[in-house]
Protein backbone atom coordinates (compact mmCIF):
# COMPACT_ATOMS: atom_id res chain seq x y z
CA UNK A 1 0.00 0.00 0.00
CA UNK A 2 1.34 3.18 -0.74
CA UNK A 3 0.53 6.42 1.62
CA UNK A 4 1.03 9.97 0.21
CA UNK A 5 1.27 13.04 2.34
CA UNK A 6 0.73 16.35 0.90
CA UNK A 7 1.84 19.94 2.38
CA UNK A 8 1.61 23.46 1.10
CA UNK A 9 -1.92 24.42 0.74
CA UNK A 10 -3.29 27.51 1.85
CA UNK A 11 -4.81 31.06 1.20
CA UNK A 12 -3.40 33.37 -0.92
CA UNK A 13 -4.20 36.50 -2.89
CA UNK A 14 -5.09 37.13 -6.58
CA UNK A 15 -1.36 36.93 -8.53
CA UNK A 16 0.25 35.25 -6.06
CA UNK A 17 2.22 31.68 -5.43
CA UNK A 18 2.18 28.36 -3.54
CA UNK A 19 4.23 25.60 -3.31
CA UNK A 20 2.51 21.94 -2.99
CA UNK A 21 4.75 18.92 -1.99
CA UNK A 22 3.04 15.50 -1.96
CA UNK A 23 5.58 12.63 -0.57
CA UNK A 24 5.12 8.79 -0.96
CA UNK A 25 5.67 5.74 1.05
CA UNK A 26 5.04 1.94 1.43
CA UNK A 27 4.91 0.04 -1.20
CA UNK A 28 5.99 2.29 -4.32
CA UNK A 29 4.49 1.27 -8.02
CA UNK A 30 7.84 1.86 -9.94
CA UNK A 31 7.86 3.21 -13.08
CA UNK A 32 5.16 5.68 -11.71
CA UNK A 33 3.16 8.80 -12.76
CA UNK A 34 2.54 11.20 -9.70
CA UNK A 35 0.47 13.75 -10.05
CA UNK A 36 -2.00 16.71 -8.90
CA UNK A 37 -5.39 16.72 -9.27
CA UNK A 38 -8.17 19.70 -8.15
CA UNK A 39 -11.80 19.72 -7.08
CA UNK A 40 -13.79 22.98 -6.58
CA UNK A 41 -17.37 22.83 -4.87
CA UNK A 42 -19.88 21.61 -6.84
CA UNK A 43 -17.52 20.46 -9.96
CA UNK A 44 -15.64 17.13 -10.49
CA UNK A 45 -12.24 16.45 -10.08
CA UNK A 46 -9.82 17.32 -12.66
CA UNK A 47 -6.46 16.86 -13.63
CA UNK A 48 -4.44 19.46 -13.15
CA UNK A 49 -0.54 17.99 -14.01
CA UNK A 50 1.04 14.81 -13.58
CA UNK A 51 4.97 13.62 -14.38
CA UNK A 52 6.22 10.62 -15.27
CA UNK A 53 9.10 8.95 -13.71
CA UNK A 54 11.92 9.84 -16.71
CA UNK A 55 10.14 13.60 -16.38
CA UNK A 56 7.35 13.96 -19.04
CA UNK A 57 4.56 16.19 -18.21
CA UNK A 58 1.02 17.04 -19.01
CA UNK A 59 -0.77 20.21 -17.95
CA UNK A 60 -4.22 21.12 -18.18
CA UNK A 61 -4.54 24.13 -20.44
CA UNK A 62 -6.22 26.26 -17.73
CA UNK A 63 -3.30 25.98 -15.56
CA UNK A 64 -0.62 25.84 -18.78
CA UNK A 65 2.22 28.62 -18.16
CA UNK A 66 1.35 29.26 -14.33
CA UNK A 67 1.89 25.97 -13.08
CA UNK A 68 5.17 24.03 -12.95
CA UNK A 69 5.44 20.16 -12.16
CA UNK A 70 8.69 18.39 -10.98
CA UNK A 71 9.70 15.70 -8.91
CA UNK A 72 12.62 14.34 -6.84
CA UNK A 73 12.31 10.63 -7.76
CA UNK A 74 15.41 9.41 -4.83
CA UNK A 75 12.84 11.44 -2.33
CA UNK A 76 9.36 9.83 -3.92
CA UNK A 77 8.16 13.36 -3.83
CA UNK A 78 6.42 15.66 -6.59
CA UNK A 79 6.13 19.29 -6.33
CA UNK A 80 3.32 21.54 -7.82
CA UNK A 81 4.90 25.15 -7.98
CA UNK A 82 1.63 27.41 -8.98
CA UNK A 83 2.07 31.30 -10.01
CA UNK A 84 0.07 34.01 -10.66
CA UNK A 85 -2.93 32.71 -9.19
CA UNK A 86 -6.62 33.15 -9.64
CA UNK A 87 -9.49 32.76 -7.77
CA UNK A 88 -10.83 30.16 -9.99
CA UNK A 89 -7.96 28.12 -9.10
CA UNK A 90 -10.06 27.70 -5.52
CA UNK A 91 -10.00 24.11 -4.70
CA UNK A 92 -9.01 20.87 -2.78
CA UNK A 93 -6.07 19.80 -4.62
CA UNK A 94 -5.09 15.62 -4.30
CA UNK A 95 -2.19 14.33 -4.74
CA UNK A 96 -2.07 11.15 -6.72
CA UNK A 97 0.58 8.14 -7.65
CA UNK A 98 -0.36 5.23 -10.54
CA UNK A 99 1.46 2.47 -11.96
CA UNK A 100 2.75 3.38 -15.30
CA UNK A 101 1.81 -0.07 -16.54
CA UNK A 102 -1.62 -0.95 -14.70
CA UNK A 103 -3.16 2.19 -13.96
CA UNK A 104 -5.66 0.44 -11.73
CA UNK A 105 -2.63 0.26 -8.99
CA UNK A 106 -3.00 4.22 -8.06
CA UNK A 107 -3.39 5.42 -4.57
CA UNK A 108 -4.60 9.52 -3.23
CA UNK A 109 -3.56 11.60 -0.82
CA UNK A 110 -6.12 13.08 1.33
CA UNK A 111 -6.05 16.61 -0.15
CA UNK A 112 -4.75 20.03 0.75
CA UNK A 113 -6.93 23.13 0.45
CA UNK A 114 -6.06 25.85 -1.95
CA UNK A 115 -7.73 29.12 -1.42
CA UNK A 116 -7.59 32.02 -3.82
CA UNK A 117 -9.07 34.96 -2.41
CA UNK A 118 -8.61 39.03 -1.99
Amino acid sequence: QVQLVESGGGLVQPGGSLRLSCAASGSIYRPNVMGWYRQAPGKERELVAVISSSGNTNYADSVKGRFTISRENAKNTVYLEMNSLKPEDTAVYYCNIRSTYNSRLASWGQGTQVTVSS
